[in-house]
């Protein structure tokens, strides 16, 4: 793939988490729609990784370190965004904490976060050429 295609990817990717994060919100599935939050906002961040640097984006699920790599300005109300949704990547979670985060995430708790999580992702889908952009929302 070229850079191109490879952020495209990653767009496209991101926009396909989105739409089942909302769905799994609409199945009262709300422990997972954060999860899948939490991965449109990471795919973005390395679509926009691939478009500064040219390079494979980082294996990690770190969104602060993420941003930092690719010297993202970001408000520190953004940033402390950033460090909250990473929380809600479940695959790195012990079975007791997986337990826990599944209570706190209330109907309200998670559309709360959906919300800021869209208000990020709109942000971010600005941060990638528009030629890309369209290709993968």
């Amino acid at each position: 793939m070229n850079k191109e295609e490879k952020i495209a990817y990653w767009v496209k990717s991101s926009g396909r988490d989105w739409k089942a994060a909302n769905h799994l919100f609409e199945k009262e599935d709300y422990a997972y729609s954060l999860f899948f939050g939490h991965l449109t906002i990471e795919k973005l961040l390395k679509a926009i990784f691939v478009e500064k640097l040219n390079e494979v984006p980082p294996y990690t699920h770190r969104l602060v370190f993420l941003a930092e790599k690719i010297g993202l300005e970001m408000s520190p109300e953004r940033l402390e965004l950033l460090e909250v949704i990473t929380d809600f990547h479940l695959e790195a979670r012990y079975p007791d904490e997986k337990f826990s985060f599944f209570k706190k995430c209330t109907r309200e708790f998670t559309e709360e976060h959906l919300r800021r999580i869209g208000g990020l992702r709109r942000w971010l889908l600005k941060k990638v050429p528009s030629r890309r952009r369209s290709r993968g929302t």
